[in-house]
């Protein structure tokens, strides 16, 4: 009797586990929703870098994995992201070409990434 009652037991506990996954799973999938429209939002009114985004997203209060799915799912071109953000830069500010490679690498760009966004800025 008493190894029913614990096979019992552990059957209603996977059970309510299978349910909460499953409500937590459906919020998910609203949370990444909104994370992709807002760095969607985000890529129309500034550059940013893949990881510069996610932290934005997660500064905006979305979790990691929302705000990576948001940054992964918005369609950013990443090239053209490094090359808005270098003419940003460069708008602004006086950069030597390593200066601004090293610049757009602090963003979270990544090497390939600064340096097209060099070369093109300074075309």
């Amino acid at each position: 009797m008493r190894k029913f009652i614990i096979g019992l037991l552990v059957c209603l506990v996977a059970a309510a586990s299978l349910t909460y996954v499953g409500t937590s799973a459906a919020a998910s999938t609203s949370e990444r929703s909104q994370a992709t429209s807002m760095a969607k939002s985000y890529l129309r009114s500034q550059g940013f870098s893949k990881p510069g985004l996610i932290e934005q997203l997660e500064y905006e209060g979305f979790s990691h994995s929302a705000a990576v799915w948001g940054a992964s799912h918005a369609g950013a071109n990443w090239l053209t992201q490094a090359v808005l953000v270098a003419r940003s830069y460069l708008r602004s500010q006086a950069f030597s070409p390593s200066g601004l490679r090293e610049q757009l690498e602090y963003e979270g760009f990544t090497r390939y990434q600064a340096a097209f966004g060099v070369s093109r800025a300074y075309r």
